[in-house]
């Protein structure tokens, strides 16, 4: 099984848990690797390149920093210009129909914020509903898998990231549990 890991972080160099997750798995075989703001510095995304890549892969993670309840900004933007057309929205032929899409994500916040009772009111599974109600769209059809997070990153050792980013290879690697 092929993985297209598409890394979303504004600023990958000064990221922690973001940049030590992608060189963990940069070596890991029949993993691609793909940075967004690297690769579009100028937020103009090449459709037809993303469609590439989407095509070459069986599974799709989404790697970023959860930022005010949701994807960062260029990530947005992906999803409104490459899911379009044959790719999404009104396709016909739906290229990603049996494909798995995951979600590896990190939050400032400890895990206890996310929960109906904390202080963020909602749980993780419910602030990425988006996400999985566009790979369950029936112009998609991509099989969701259980979201892989890491929560309160500001208190997160170096021995716990480094046993952390283990676990984050398996997620993208390994067959993951599907929601």
């Amino acid at each position: 099984m092929k993985t297209l890991v598409i890394v979303t972080h504004p600023n990958i160099e000064k990221s922690r848990i973001n940049k030590t997750w992608m060189e963990a798995i940069q070596n890991q075989d029949n993993v691609t690797i793909h940075q967004l703001y690297t690769t579009y510095p100028d937020q103009k995304i090449d459709v037809s390149k993303e469609h590439e890549l989407l095509l070459a892969h069986d599974r799709i993670i989404l790697q970023f920093p959860f930022q005010w309840y949701s994807t960062p900004a260029l990530l947005k933007e992906w999803f409104d210009r490459v899911l379009v057309g044959d790719f999404g929205i009104r396709s016909t032929t739906f290229p990603l129909r049996g494909k798995q899409l995951g979600v590896a994500v990190s939050t400032f916040g400890p895990a206890e914020s996310y929960q109906p009772t904390g202080y963020n009111r909602y749980t993780m599974e419910e602030l990425l509903k988006p996400i999985q109600a566009t790979a369950s769209n029936p112009f998609i059809v991509m099989t969701f898998m259980t979201p892989y997070i890491l929560h309160g990153v500001g208190d997160v050792t170096d021995e716990q990231l480094a046993q952390n980013a283990a676990e984050d290879v398996k997620y993208v690697t390994k067959m993951a549990v599907t929601v």
